[in-house]
This record gives C-alpha cells, sequence and structure tokens, in this order.
C-alpha cells in the first residue's frame, strides 16, 4: 500500500468536509441572529435552541473531526514526501527549507485554524446572548473561509510555480469581490 496515496486522500477529505462544517456553521450563526433581530418571542423560543443545537453538533461532531483529519493528513504527507521512496518524484518535496509555497500554505492553515477556534467563541456568544454580530457581518464573515480555500488551493496545485505577488493581488480582488457581493445582496434584501 502506498501510504501518501492514504494520507492524501485523507487529508482532501479532511479538508473538504472542514470547509463545509465552517462554510454551514457561519450561515447557521447568520440564521440565529436573523431570528433573534426580528423574530417574535415565540418563535425565538422555537428557533434559537434549535440553532444552538445544530451549530455546537456540527462544531463538535463534523467541523473539529475534519479539522484534525486535515492536520493528520496534511502532516504525513510532508512526512511521507521526504521519506517514502515509493512517492513520484514529481509530488516529492524537496527542500522543506525552500519550498516558500509550503511556508505559505501551512501559514494560511495555521490562520484558518484561529478562525476555527474563533467560531467557537461566537458560538458562546451566541448561547449566552452577547453576540455582537449582525446578520450582515456574519455575512462578511462567512466569505472568509472562501477566501482561505481559493488560496490553499491554488498553492497546492500550482506549488512554486505561483506568482505569490500576482496570486495576492488576485485574492485581494477577489475577497473585495465577495465583500461587494454581501453588500449587493443586503440591498436586494431590504428592498423585498
Amino acid at each position: 500500500m502506498n501510504y501518501y496515496y492514504l494520507a492524501k486522500s485523507l487529508h482532501i477529505i479532511g479538508f473538504v468536509s472542514w470547509f463545509a462544517g465552517l462554510l454551514y456553521l457561519v450561515r447557521l450563526f447568520i440564521y440565529h441572529a436573523e431570528a433573534t433581530e426580528k423574530k417574535t418571542v415565540e418563535e425565538q423560543n422555537i428557533l434559537l435552541p434549535q440553532y444552538e443545537l445544530m451549530s455546537t453538533r456540527l462544531y463538535t461532531i463534523i467541523t473539529n473531526p475534519a479539522m484534525i483529519l486535515t492536520w493528520i493528513g496534511g502532516i504525513s504527507m510532508i512526512i511521507l514526501g521526504y521519506t517514502d521512496d515509493a512517492v513520484p518524484n514529481w509530488m516529492k518535496i524537496n527542500n522543506f527549507a525552500t519550498d516558500g509555497w509550503l511556508h505559505i500554505k501551512l501559514s494560511l492553515v495555521l490562520l484558518l485554524t484561529g478562525y476555527h477556534h474563533y467560531m467557537k467563541s461566537v458560538l458562546r456568544k451566541l448561547k449566552n446572548g452577547t453576540n455582537k454580530y449582525s446578520s450582515e457581518q456574519l455575512r462578511g464573515l462567512n466569505e472568509v473561509p472562501t477566501v482561505f480555500l481559493a488560496a490553499i488551493v491554488l498553492l497546492a496545485v500550482f506549488k512554486n510555480m505561483l506568482n505569490f505577488g500576482y496570486a495576492f493581488a488576485g485574492l485581494v480582488v477577489f475577497g473585495f469581490a465577495l465583500a461587494m457581493g454581501v453588500k449587493i445582496y443586503k440591498k436586494i434584501r431590504e428592498k423585498s
């Protein structure tokens, strides 16, 4: 068995599940905030506990294990990329010290892990009623994983072939477009 491919498969399964969990988690936060902002007390008594339960289960049962699986698969790939002779040369990590793309990718994954843990604090605030985010602010926060996803996938696919300056500029434009999309969506919703 080629353990590198097993590690890569686990890594892909992990990050797909992790991103799906993060994106859906903040969507539940948006619904929670909207229920708090506009619904009647009777509706709040039904909706808020349900959103809290769904968010808690999603975070603990799906998103946390997916993050851990992503890290285990990724670290295993790095180790096997150096040591496993069965790994094809084009997939090997040539030199950890000089593979800049990998340093940037790991930094982004660390930042994404920080975002993941920050979502736990938002979940706690929603549960105890001390949330300060509006539904619009949460919509903006919901786009953060999308920017991370684009950057991490570009780095993983193109590796050192990627022009980091252009890639960063492209991600800034992409992030700006997402932010504008949130604002436009708010205006459309307000007109309806």
